[in-house]
């Protein structure tokens, strides 16, 4: 089969790889109809310990089953599904509760050993899913594929974020970063009865997108005038930081008023933060992280997206072939598109 696989940082290339198969009893294998490069795989691009060259890449996927393990009951071959970006067993007393990205059988696909066991990833075309029964979810047949695709990780993150953040009715929330993620968190804070959400980006056909999809754009230099217009002068009720690094974290915290909540949804690789403690405390700010849990959070999300009630595919930039995603993943990159997706 063919797949993009990383070759090495800032190169991936369109390999044959062996076709992937079931392995275990409780695998599924998936035909990819549609996936998609993530922010977290431009990581990946760059260059990641956990990620050796010839790793297939790739986490958000649409596609149809071909085949199951003796132990897959309720998913069956020509079933349409989405699949979670990562894997967990749906048993053990962290999935019982909910808190799937804890499983001690995590995988994620595509990312090598960074964030749990080896996967082969979904930029490709089959891909082998791991306790398919927890992982995958059958998809509407009024849910078009290129909203569905987003449940698996973006969209996810956007809900979780503003979940995390305890966004209500009437909230003036800022979130910082409009890339695809900032833009779920967007959709996902409106859809939770935000007042306003203002969203802070550098990149002009950025700030038109973030105003096309409901937000309100800004630059970080004029997002605190934006939010103290819209407060009374106190901050913004809940900041959710979506880029990643301390730049922003600390953005972040210039923004939210005393009694606030600061969410993080951007994907972290340093190992140390400076946080600010004295003002956390005597503002008793609330500071927290949280992680897009497609196999908790999918069944909320997949309604809304086959009625219409969240639309992500505005984020949408292009759709390339395999053949061209070595050039989408520089363009991602270089900040010319928001969101690719992949025909395999």
């Amino acid at each position: 089969m063919r797949a993009v696989v990383y070759a090495g940082p800032e190169q991936v290339e369109v390999r044959s790889v062996p076709d992937a198969h079931i392995e275990a009893p409780e695998d599924a294998l998936v035909r990819v109809t549609l996936s998609a490069i993530c922010g977290t795989d431009l990581h990946a691009w760059h260059g990641l310990d956990g990620i050796p060259p010839g790793t297939p890449l790739g986490h958000e996927f649409v596609g149809e089953v071909v085949a199951v393990g003796s132990a897959v009951q309720h998913i069956a071959p020509g079933d349409r599904v989405v699949g979670s970006d990562f894997t967990a067993c749906g048993h053990c007393w962290w999935c019982r509760k909910g808190d799937h990205w804890e499983c001690p059988h995590r995988g994620m696909f595509g990312m090598g050993s960074v964030f749990g066991r080896p996967l082969g990833g979904a930029q490709a075309e089959l891909v082998r899913v791991p306790f398919a029964q927890t992982t995958l979810m059958r998809l509407p047949a009024e849910c078009p594929a290129e909203a569905a695709i987003f449940a698996g990780d973006t969209l996810a993150s956007g809900v979780a974020a503003a979940e995390r953040g305890g966004v209500k009715p009437g909230d003036v929330v800022a979130v910082i970063g409009g890339g695809a993620v900032g833009q779920m968190v967007s959709l996902a804070c409106q859809n939770h009865g935000a007042a306003a959400v203002v969203v802070t980006d550098l990149i002009p056909a950025r700030l038109e997108l973030i105003a096309a999809l409901g937000g309100v754009p800004s630059s970080p230099d004029n997002a605190r005038a934006i939010v103290d217009e819209l407060t009374d002068g106190r901050g913004a009720d809940v900041v959710v930081e979506a880029v990643g690094g301390s730049g922003p974290l600390e953005t972040a915290f210039s923004l939210v008023r005393r009694r606030g909540c600061v969410v993080s949804v951007g994907a972290h690789f340093a190992a140390q933060w400076p946080m600010p403690v004295a003002r956390a405390f005597a503002d008793e700010l609330c500071v927290c992280f949280a992680i897009g849990d497609s196999i908790r959070l999918g069944p909320r999300i997949l309604p809304l997206l086959t009625v219409g009630a969240i639309d992500p595919t505005g984020v949408v930039s292009e759709r390339v072939p395999l053949d061209g995603v070595p050039d989408a993943y520089r363009r991602l990159a270089e900040h010319t598109s928001v969101k690719i997706l992949i025909d395999p």
